[in-house]
């Protein structure tokens, strides 16, 4: 190819510097990398190989020595390559760029900051697919990139959050709250309606202040209003719910049925084990008895020893019975304390699950106290220890605010209800048909079997085809009004939080990534929160930002991949062996 002179010499002799030389602009935030290959690009566009190099460069608006230097370096790199001449040529293009772009920060975001991968094996994988000549797989520039990302998460999550605050309409949430350890104390609270992450950090203390300066610092500026809290009994968090905020604490059903579980649950397993090892070791004794007993009938009838035998063999025999009636009782035992335990999840409902009737708190109360009461007989027959029996007892002591936790509910649907102005008989429709309807309707999607799920849908699906009869008062409403009481019962119905499950979950989660890393940082800790917030979606497509602010946030990918930059090219890759 024949090279041009630099720009600096071919000045003409009736014009000044200024008039020949092409203005050079740069354009704003792009990369060298990305402005190299766009020279590159408009200057095949060109043709650039019949004109002077010189004469390419002043169409370009760009100095002679850069755009030599483009294209010395771009036929090196295909020249040098293990990759083909017309994949280099693509990854090297302005959209060979844009997608290495996406690639690069789509394989942190998922790969990386999602699912802690590790940067070593992000590294391994671009040189195994043959990347790391177009990405760099170094170390450094992993940690570098995946810090960069950390901030820019934190960034829009600050970002987002007031955003979409400022045009929320108020709304009164719950919130399921506890504590984790990393071993630094963080405090995690969810609004577990659309699962959004309110708070999750770390704090010095768990005590009650702390508690309230963080969830109002959190929450400053927002029109939520807190409803109701749903915990452990931890003394910091009810304190924190009933005298802080002033708001009704939800006893969390998961902590009452573990000390039900660690009281009798390990014990009665463990008379059954020894009870069916009993009757192993028995059944051997009265197989031994009587093989001994056939063989001294066999070799002499006669022989005084042959009634012993016989004595000894009933003797075994009424023993191995005995032990098995035993390992009978035992095996009820269990079994009754596990259908108790269940039927105490069962029974914790402000609507029947088998009729879809609306309970009152007492007729709830009276039920799981008739539960509770079975377990501690099953307690006495088996004779459990004191250590179990005091787990018991501190199960039943939460008896009467799960009794509350009903009347509250009642309480703040009877509240909203008489709010809303309606009818009586719209009043009475809505309380006695469709927020039953719509709860069973929550109720199994939650359920943990499939049997389960499918017959709380049937039973939801019943309920509400009563409470929708065009024969009712579903009848005499409009579209407009239909609809608008469907909303309102809809939120209605999950305001009853029993549990605070989905903070269990993500402290569980917390744990396995801070097992991976070894230590979480508080700038991770928040990109985690916001990739919980804004990133993750549930079947519907949704996100928990959009469940919880009503308004579709900001796509989070976008808005990285517009803020992150284009790496630069590898000075050096690893070559094959």
């Amino acid at each position: 190819m024949v090279i041009g002179k630099s720009l600096e010499g071919a000045q003409t002799m009736d014009a000044s510097p200024q008039s020949t030389r092409p203005p050079r602009h740069r354009e704003p935030g792009i990369s060298p990398r990305l402005r190299r290959a766009q020279i590159v690009q408009r200057a095949e566009q060109i043709g650039f190989w019949w004109q002077s190099r010189r004469q390419v460069a002043q169409q370009l608006g760009v100095p002679d020595s850069s755009f030599r230097h483009c294209l010395r370096t771009h036929g090196q790199r295909c020249r040098e390559s293990r990759s083909s001449a017309s994949q280099v040529r693509f990854l090297e293009s302005p959209e060979g760029l844009a997608f290495l772009h996406r690639l690069w920060a789509a394989i942190h975001l998922v790969f990386v900051q999602a699912n802690d991968c590790g940067l070593r094996n992000v590294g391994w994988f671009l040189r195994l697919a043959g990347l790391d000549e177009f990405l760099p797989s170094s170390y450094g520039a992993q940690q570098a990139f995946a810090r960069h990302m950390e901030t820019l998460l934190a960034d829009f999550g600050r970002e987002e959050d007031q955003r979409l605050a400022a045009q929320m309409p108020p709304r009164e949430i719950s919130l399921c709250e506890d504590e984790t350890f990393h071993p630094q104390i963080c405090l995690v609270a969810i609004e577990p309606v659309s699962n959004f992450l309110l708070l999750e950090q770390y704090a010095p203390q768990r005590d009650t202040a702390t508690w309230t300066h963080c969830l109002d610092e959190r929450l400053a500026g927002w029109s939520v209003t807190v409803l109701q809290v749903t915990s452990d009994e931890a003394k910091a968090l009810i304190a924190h719910a009933e005298q802080s905020l002033g708001v009704h604490h939800s006893p969390d059903l998961f902590h009452v049925q573990q000390d039900l579980v660690r009281g009798t649950s390990l014990a009665l397993a463990g008379q059954t084990a020894r009870a069916h090892q009993a009757v192993a070791d028995a059944g051997q004794v009265t197989a031994q008895q009587r093989a001994e007993l056939t063989a001294c009938q066999e070799q002499c009838p006669q022989s005084t020893q042959v009634s012993e035998l016989q004595r000894q063999v009933q003797q075994a025999a009424a023993a191995e019975a005995e032990l098995r009636q035993r390992l009978a009782a035992c095996q009820q035992r269990q079994q009754q304390a596990t259908e108790a335990r269940r039927r105490l999840s069962r029974d914790y409902h402000p609507v029947d699950l088998e009729t879809g009737r609306p309970r009152a708190a007492e007729e709830v109360g009276q039920r799981l106290k008739q539960d509770l009461d079975q377990v501690d007989e099953i307690a006495v027959a088996a004779g459990l220890s004191v250590p179990a029996r005091q787990k018991l007892s501190k199960a039943r002591r939460v008896l009467k605010a799960m009794q509350s936790t009903i009347a509250f509910f009642w309480a703040t649907v009877a509240t909203r209800l008489a709010s809303w102005n309606l009818s009586p008989a719209v009043t009475v429709w809505m309380r006695e048909e469709l927020i039953p309807g719509l709860y069973l309707a929550a109720a199994a999607e939650k359920a943990t079997t499939a049997a389960a799920r499918h017959q709380l849908r049937g039973r939801a699906e019943e309920v509400l085809a009563r409470a929708r009869s065009p024969d009712g008062v579903w009848g005499g409403l409009s579209v407009e009004e239909r609809a608008d009481l469907e909303a309102k019962a809809q939120q209605c119905a999950e305001l009853f939080q029993r549990s605070s499950s989905c903070v269990e979950g993500r402290n569980g989660q917390l744990s396995l990534r801070h097992h991976g890393l070894h230590r979480l940082t508080p700038r991770k800790l928040g990109a985690l929160k916001v990739i919980h917030n804004y990133l993750v979606e549930r079947r519907d497509g949704s996100t928990a930002a959009e469940r919880f602010f009503g308004t579709r946030p900001q796509p989070l990918f976008a808005w990285l991949l517009a803020r992150l930059p284009l790496p630069a090219r590898p000075y050096q890759c690893h070559r094959e062996a």
